[in-house]
């Protein structure tokens, strides 16, 4: 809700700064990022810095302290001066006084009730405002709980910042009751700090050097003192129910067995080196060997012994590779042919992982879920993994958390629907960072959390507790074996929530396409239904011409022993064509068919014609014209006379024919993808030549062949996103007609 003193501080900043410092703020009485920038360019301008910036950073710091070391009633520089540090009390919710100019009683009870709440009373009595807390008050950071915070964790952060913060790298964390990225390096400061590293030398990674130093530092039953604080404190980030406390007793070791139980670690009770390293940085103790290892490497005998050897047991193998199979594209990503069976004979035991793009959070929407979910089906089936497997889904970027909230949420129940639609033959994992996994799963989207923890930068880790439903953690990159045996690996700490599979049904081997079982029809019409409404378009056709069931009747239905003759023909995937014609003649609408009587009318009564896509598959004349020219001239097809690209009769023609025969059109569905994957020679589209039609196609050809359908437009990009949706729902179906 708005607040009437931190409206006024907004109009201060406006009045004062506004056209001096390049920004104004919005005044709306509610505390803000960009209130807190204009603040601080304010101060900048005060300081006599010329190139102002909305961040509080050395130059803003290094100024103010070699200016105003401390500041009290007794040296305020000016009235301005002054408003900007009332106006940031306001902001953080402490009494300012009045907006006077005046270091008075208000000010100074409010600075006081500030470093209190920030831990500092006992390290800077009073009210005097230093550098440190003048940076800390300029940003959005809570200094008391918010958000159901954890008083514990507000006891360590506020001991952190009274103890540390005359160290140079060390500034005011928030004191919330939250873990963070900012308070979690600040522990690793102080673990470095009480090593006796000097100031410039301590960064707050946890190197070599930290990590020798800890492993001197071991604590058990009895230790008490600072290094018994630490340890404390970093139990109690982790979210371990214990106390902070100076002192190491029975109860916290009993409670340190619980976590080391909980991690993978060896139960003794003691804070041993592991202990620490998996307190204080994700990937915990790089040296332990897991049961696990996830590779973009085929498995080999000689591997799969090195793999045993090494002590593995559960190998994680990725279903598809979504990138064409070129030497610099993993070409052994995806599960090759035979390897299972090399893993079973081996006694190991395999996990499947489904990764595409993900590089991003532009990636996951509800729409690719869906997407992801059926294809992972269709590629574990295809492997010969059995119901009951659970696919862990990739999340592999640094999301934050807003990200998870906007689109990997979205994402997880995409692919929660399309699992159920199909059965829920199989479980849902995730693979990602920390909060990723951890969210995922309070949604209910997943059953295990497969967790990225060897990027500890990433902010998804940086503070964040181990998943609680972790069965795979991943913690460094190595090399076992040697020879024909070597084999590079992420190494897995396995805790047995999953185990993988050790026995396979057959691989669904690569076979033509026959036509569809009368069986699957009625459920593929249903599923393909359900999968355009999750898009926003309704069974009975809305504003579009036609209805779901009429569209997948004309487009899947009827022409089926044509696409099927077709597909065998041309050695593509029927899916693909079910889809371009499907998808386009749900997208006719009122005004399609009025432009295509128009068209007729014209050309009848002037001779010329006026070329809009016809037709159930929505085809131009000019496109068809370029299809069938290029498959005549390559003996693709026969039946028709070369036609003339700058003709109006021969487009007419050649359109007209579109207009009348559903059969021409998905007989030209199939040539337009030829001639796509051709690179459409003498065509609007500058995309290169693909590679030949063939039955394997992975995620980035068939994405590519059902964009260029629909054109070189950016829209072309975003609506063949949709498309694979729709075509791994028919290639379901088609695959369960063909392996029967």
């Amino acid at each position: 809700m708005a607040d009437e003193m931190v409206r006024r501080a907004q109009s201060f900043v406006n009045s004062f700064y506004g056209s001096r410092i390049g920004m104004t703020v919005e005044e709306n009485g509610k505390t803000g990022w960009p209130t807190m920038y204009a603040l601080t360019r304010a101060l900048q301008l005060e300081l006599g810095i010329s190139s102002l910036s909305n961040s509080f950073g050395a130059t803003t710091l290094s100024q103010l302290t070699a200016k105003y070391p401390v500041l009290n009633s007794g040296n305020i520089p000016s009235e301005n001066f002054c408003k900007i540090i009332q106006s940031a009390l306001y902001c953080k919710g402490y009494d300012g006084g009045s907006l006077d100019g005046i270091y008075n009683s208000g000010v100074q009870a409010g600075m006081t009730k500030l470093k209190t709440d920030m831990g500092l009373i006992g390290l800077s009595p009073g009210s005097d405002l230093t550098p440190k807390v003048f940076k800390a008050l300029l940003n959005m950071d809570a200094y008391v709980s918010v958000n159901s915070g954890s008083s514990a964790i507000r006891s360590v952060q506020q001991w952190l910042n009274g103890r540390y913060l005359n160290r140079q790298d060390f500034f005011v964390i928030p004191c919330d009751g939250h873990n963070s990225r900012d308070v979690a390096r600040s522990m690793l400061l102080a673990i470095q700090y009480e090593l006796g590293m000097a100031d410039g030398v301590a960064n707050g990674v946890f190197g070599p050097g930290t990590q020798a130093g800890v492993k001197s530092h071991s604590v058990s039953p009895g230790t008490s003192g600072t290094w018994a604080s630490l340890f404390s404190a970093a139990m109690v980030l982790n979210d371990q129910p214990v106390t902070f406390t100076n002192t190491f007793d029975s109860a916290t070791a009993a409670l340190v067995r619980t976590f080391q139980s909980f991690v993978g670690l060896p139960a003794t009770g003691n804070g041993d080196f592991s202990t620490w390293a998996s307190l204080l940085v994700s990937y915990g103790d790089q040296s332990r060997k897991g049961a696990a290892c996830d590779c973009v490497t085929r498995i080999t005998s000689t591997r799969a012994a090195a793999l045993k050897a090494e002590g593995i047991t559960f190998v994680g193998r990725y279903l598809t590779n979504p990138l064409v199979p070129l030497p610099s594209n993993l070409p052994e990503k995806a599960i090759q042919e035979g390897e299972l069976q090399t893993i079973v004979s081996a006694g190991l035991r395999c996990f499947p992982i489904y990764q595409t793009y993900g590089r991003d959070a532009s990636n996951f929407t509800y729409m690719a879920g869906r997407t992801a979910g059926q294809a992972a089906v269709n590629a574990a089936l295809d492997h010969g993994f059995k119901p009951g497997a659970r696919i862990f889904f990739a999340v592999d970027f640094d999301a934050m958390d807003s990200d998870i909230t906007s689109n990997v949420l979205p994402h997880f129940k995409g692919i929660q629907d399309a699992i159920a639609d199909d059965g829920n033959r199989f479980q849902i994992g995730v693979y990602g960072p920390r909060n990723v996994c951890s969210r995922v799963a309070k949604a209910g989207h997943s059953t295990a959390s497969f967790v990225s923890d060897m990027s500890y930068g990433f902010s998804g880790n940086y503070g964040y507790p181990l998943p609680s439903d972790w069965a795979y953690d991943q913690i460094v990159t190595r090399t076992v074996g040697s020879g024909a045996g070597a084999i590079n690996i992420d190494n897995n700490i396995a805790s047995g929530r999953d185990t993988g599979q050790g026995s396979f049904d057959p691989p669904r081997p690569v076979k033509p396409d026959v036509r569809l079982d009368p069986t699957v029809i009625e459920a593929m019409k249903t599923d393909v239904g359900k999968y355009m409404e999750s898009l926003g378009y309704p069974n009975d056709g809305g504003t579009r011409t036609y209805q779901h069931w009429k569209c997948f009747q004309s487009t899947v239905v009827d022409h089926d022993d044509l696409i099927t003759e077709l597909s065998n023909k041309y050695n593509m995937r029927k899916a693909l064509v079910q889809t371009s014609a499907y998808w386009e003649m749900r997208h006719i609408e009122p005004a399609d068919l009025a432009a295509w009587d128009v068209a007729i009318v014209l050309f009848n009564t002037t001779g010329k014609f006026k070329d809009t896509s016809t037709g159930i598959a929505k085809q131009r004349g000019l496109t068809l014209v370029g299809a069938w020219n290029h498959c005549l001239s390559e003996g693709l097809v026969t039946g028709r006379a070369i036609a003339d690209p700058n003709s109006d009769q021969d487009k007419y023609n050649i359109w007209k024919s579109a207009y009348d025969s559903e059969t021409f059109d998905i007989t030209s569905v199939f040539l337009i993808h030829m001639w796509d994957i051709a690179g459409k020679p003498h065509g609007d589209d500058t995309s290169p030549v693909m590679r030949s039609p063939r039955l394997d196609y992975v995620d980035e050809e068939i994405y590519d062949v059902l964009r260029r359908y629909q054109g070189p437009g950016e829209e072309a990009y975003a609506e063949a996103k949709k498309r694979m949706g729709l075509y791994y729902l028919m290639e379901k179906y088609n695959a369960i007609s063909r392996n029967r």
